[in-house]
């Protein structure tokens, strides 16, 4: 078999095919075998018929066609494999000759996986930055609890707002002295200094009664979700309909108790402080975790074909779609929401999606160069991670696995968490990787592999 490779443009590449007249003659024996067990021909038996009975009966270009599919799916494997190339799109067949007695010629086009070198991989030092937490940290925690336990009460006739208040109110918005869509509001409970309004609105509904009206200017930020009023000024006449004022809980011993299991406040800061300082240190890690992962993918040297980008970007896409259904959600509906259009969105994911292609790659690599494969344990590792996330006993995931034909996609993501499990171990202390789960453990493959056990049965 003979193979001459081409360079097209837009990342694409040609193979022409040459396979020897003689393979062609076998292929066409074994696509008449083939038809012959599929047809019922009178006189003969089901796959018996001769193959000049074959020919006959469906015809020599039929016949010849049918060899060809065989022999193309043959050689193309061949190929494939003696260039070392792994096609990203799905390939196109143009058949060149395919006459009996004459070698059959055919030409595969595709864009494949672009080639990676790999830069700098291990002994990098990626520092771990661990936020302090101090002791206004605390009380900023502390008072997010009160505020969860304020009680509100009606304000007096005469009582002006305070930041802290939880008001109702009217308002009409405008632009450019016209009502826009979305800047009207009737009865809008609002916590005045939540933040949650545009920047400097809420500012401007403090010393006020309930009943008065007001004029609040503001400007949309430039980075306002909807791009139709981004940077924009904007006039709101708003009415205040009810204001009731938020009383925190006194700060002691009771308020410990009612909030935790500890007797007194000192116990309760305490522990408070304690839980902080552990998430500041598990918000380190995975920053640290991240950091080294960015760092190894932008060392590799590759030119990633534009349609691996779009790819990623249609699977980001139908990733975003499934999470806002489960919300009762569409995709259309938090389109409008946020005022933009498909192509929009699909354009503001492009970054991310260029960066996970990256990623993909690198890893992929490093697993290559490193000889790093998945076994069973790594694979049930996986179900047994999928049972737990969506509470759905191993035995249905295996079920549902083979159902969707996703098994080479949960060997990927094995593969992909054994890999970050090893960069992690080449390049962050080791007291370090103790606390991060970045690759299966032989207790944890044992306890998938128990957990499996137990659902069948």
């Amino acid at each position: 078999m003979k193979i001459a490779k081409e360079n097209l443009e837009n990342y694409e590449v040609q193979l022409t095919i040459e396979v020897e007249a003689e393979r062609l003659g076998k292929a066409k024996l074994t696509a008449a075998k083939n038809l012959a067990n599929r047809m019922s021909i009178p006189g003969f038996r089901k796959g018996k018929a001769p193959l000049e009975v074959i020919e006959r009966h469906v015809g020599k270009k039929d016949l010849m066609n049918e060899a060809a599919e065989l022999l193309i799916q043959e050689a193309a494997n061949e190929a494939l494999k003696q260039e070392d190339i792994t096609p990203v799109t799905e390939i196109k067949y143009d058949i060149v000759t395919n006459e009996e007695g004459q070698d059959f010629v055919f030409k595969m086009t595709f864009t494949p996986y672009p080639e990676v070198k790999l830069g700098e991989y291990k002994n990098l030092k990626i520092e771990k930055q661990v936020k302090e937490v101090t002791d206004e940290d605390v009380q900023t925690q502390i008072d997010v609890l009160r505020d969860h336990h304020a009680t509100l009460t009606e304000a007096a006739p005469d009582d002006l707002t305070v930041k802290g208040d939880f008001i109702t109110l009217d308002f009409d918005g405008y632009i450019d002295g016209e009502k826009f869509e979305g800047g009207t509001g009737r009865s809008h409970p609002m916590t005045i200094g939540s933040g949650h309004f545009i920047p400097g609105f809420e500012e401007q509904l403090i010393g006020l009664k309930a009943g008065q009206e007001v004029k609040i200017k503001v400007k949309f930020p430039d980075d306002y979700h909807s791009k139709k009023y981004a940077g924009k000024d904007a006039e709101f006449e708003c009415k205040i309909l009810s204001i009731k004022h938020r009383e925190l809980p006194e700060l002691n011993d009771e308020f410990a108790q009612k909030v935790s299991t500890f007797k007194t406040l000192d116990e309760f800061k305490e522990n408070v402080r304690k839980n902080m300082v552990a998430s500041a240190e598990r918000a380190a890690i995975e920053k640290q975790k991240d950091e080294l992962i960015d760092t190894i993918a932008k060392n590799i040297t590759v030119d990633i074909p534009p349609i691996m980008i779009e790819n990623q970007l249609t699977q980001l896409i139908r990733e975003q779609d499934l999470q806002l259904q489960a919300r009762g959600m569409s995709l259309t509906q938090y389109l409008q929401m946020i005022d933009m259009s498909l192509e929009e969105f699909r354009e503001s994911m492009r970054e991310s999606a260029e960066k996970s292609v990256r990623v993909n790659l690198m890893l992929e690599e490093v697993a290559d160069v490193e000889k790093i494969e998945v076994d069973q344990n790594d694979y049930r590792y996986e179900v047994a991670m999928l049972a737990a996330t969506y509470n759905i006993p191993p035995k249905e995931i295996q079920k549902i696995i083979r159902k969707e034909n996703q098994g080479s996609l949960l060997v990927s993501n094995a593969l992909r968490r054994k890999v970050m499990g090893f960069l992690i171990k080449e390049n962050i202390p080791e007291e370090t990787v103790e606390k991060i789960e970045a690759e299966p453990t032989e207790a944890k493959a044992e306890a998938a592999s128990e957990t499996e056990k137990q659902a069948e049965e």
